[in-house]
């Protein structure tokens, strides 16, 4: 994912991240959520590493990051600047065994098309690994223009199965 950084407190996130070698988190916004008392911040999200950044044209930072694995907030503290650290913990990761074959087929497959169409989505994956279904069944809930709560539900399904029905039904 491309991020434009410009808020002093990310540019502040990001400084600190790239110095101690470690990546931070991204979040889904819950436009419902009390921000207060940080519930405006999905519970769902995904340890990202900064993997190239320059300097945009407009005098921005331009940053492009790369998801490593999922995490669920325990909590959340406001720094003095806005920015929000929270205390998380690594959600396992769907296991292959997990997929079932017929639907998974058809999803490597348009989704192989979709990535081909797209030549921002062809940039960022063009070699893209079709064969671990744990990645695409996470590009596919990047890529859909579904509610952000839509996917948080399916982020924290245990059996990936739901989620391929899900997306399979999508599809067709």
């Amino acid at each position: 994912m491309s991020l434009r950084i410009f808020e002093p407190r990310y540019v502040r996130m990001v400084k600190e991240s790239l110095k101690a070698q470690q990546g931070f988190g991204v979040c889904m916004l819950n436009s419902k959520g009390d921000k207060e008392l940080n519930q405006h911040i999905y519970p769902v999200g995904t340890y990202a590493k900064v993997i190239d950044f320059d300097m945009l044209d407009d005098g921005l930072l331009g940053i492009t990051v790369e998801g490593e694995f999922l995490f669920s907030i325990d909590s959340i503290e406001t720094e003095h600047d806005e920015l929000r650290v929270g205390n998380v913990h690594r959600i396992d990761a769907w296991h292959a065994e997990t997929f079932p074959d017929c639907e998974a087929t058809a999803l490597q497959e348009r989704l192989v098309q979709i990535i081909a169409s797209y030549p921002e989505l062809h940039a960022l994956y063009s070699e893209p690994p079709v064969s671990d279904m744990s990645w695409v069944v996470y590009r596919w809930l990047e890529l859909l223009p579904i509610k952000a709560a839509d996917k948080q539900q399916l982020l924290e399904q245990e059996d990936p199965k739901v989620v391929v029905d899900f997306l399979a039904s999508l599809i067709e």
